[in-house]
């Protein structure tokens, strides 16, 4: 799949936004005053300026609104509604927590559980394509709310459970890829079945299709060296977990350490979220003979 910025940047940056509003809901840390302003501003930042990222990667950014119409069937559609839910519900526990010097319990909860389900509802998108065998496996929505909560606890400077959260979703990410990397034959899908034309003996592409590219190409059939993923796979784990668990263990205490910690973490986050979709085989390219089942 052909991997977009806005996409990437909408995955990766809401995910972050909506970690940290699941631990402000818990008060954790329990802020008050300016210094829950900043918390709250960071989240939602993130948060915002992620959804919004996601609308440049629409055909008509300007029809966004009808894709809460679809909430029923759609997984994009619910994630739009539980999004607005949660920055809503978690907007009004900031106010009273900024302005008032008020604690609603209830209220952080409802906040934190909904951005819990935004951030799965993401995931599902995914996850419910059968046309891309590498995300529709169970461990992509657990991947998900691991890269949500690891980073939300490092934001909120939830240190011992960071280090956690941070060991689980790097043996997560490495079980991702090994699973994913098997998933397109395990689907059974090959040019025989693509065409219909397997039950009378080895299919096999003549000519391709088009004598240049075309949209299906661009968007589906996006391709990246076996050798070039492994190294950018390493590069992934170190920053993700590793070298953050390491400075985290030894310093915990240390905001420098805390803020390398996290820069490094997001760094493993967009590289990782970078080969989510750009090794995700999609089953059109076996029109083109881009994949062998």
């Amino acid at each position: 799949m052909h991997p977009a910025p806005s996409v990437i940047l909408f995955t990766s940056l809401s995910g972050l936004g909506f970690g940290l509003l699941f631990f402000l809901g818990f008060d954790m840390p329990a802020v008050t005053g300016w210094v829950a302003f900043a918390f709250f501003f960071v989240a939602y930042a993130l948060a915002v300026g992620g959804l919004l990222a996601s609308t440049f990667h629409l055909g008509n950014p300007q029809r966004a609104m009808k894709a809460f119409k679809q909430w029923r069937s759609s997984w994009l559609s619910r994630e739009g509604v539980f999004a607005v839910l949660a920055l809503v519900v978690m907007g009004l526990y900031a106010a009273a927590l900024i302005f008032l010097n008020m604690r609603l319990p209830l209220l952080g909860i409802i906040g934190s559980v909904l951005s819990l389900i935004t951030v799965f509802c993401t995931a599902m998108i995914y996850a419910q394509m059968k046309t891309v065998p590498r995300w529709s496996q169970p461990m992509t929505p657990v991947l998900y709310l691991l890269y949500m909560v690891a980073g939300g606890a490092l934001m909120a400077a939830q240190i011992q459970l960071a280090i956690a959260l941070l060991v689980a979703v790097t043996v997560v990410q490495i079980l991702h890829w090994v699973f994913g990397d098997t998933a397109f034959g395990r689907a059974g899908s090959n040019i025989g079945t693509a065409t219909g034309l397997g039950n009378l003996g080895q299919v096999r592409l003549l000519e391709s299709p088009h004598s240049g590219t075309n949209y299906l190409l661009r968007e589906f059939a996006f391709e990246v060296g076996r050798k070039h993923a492994r190294k950018l796979r390493g590069i992934a784990v170190l920053c993700i977990g590793i070298i953050p668990v390491i400075l985290l263990s030894l310093t915990s205490e240390g905001h420098l350490v805390s803020f390398v910690a996290l820069a490094l973490h997001i760094i493993g986050l967009f590289t990782s979220r970078w080969l989510f979709f750009a090794e995700a085989e999609h089953v059109v390219g076996l029109y083109y003979d881009k994949h062998r089942g």
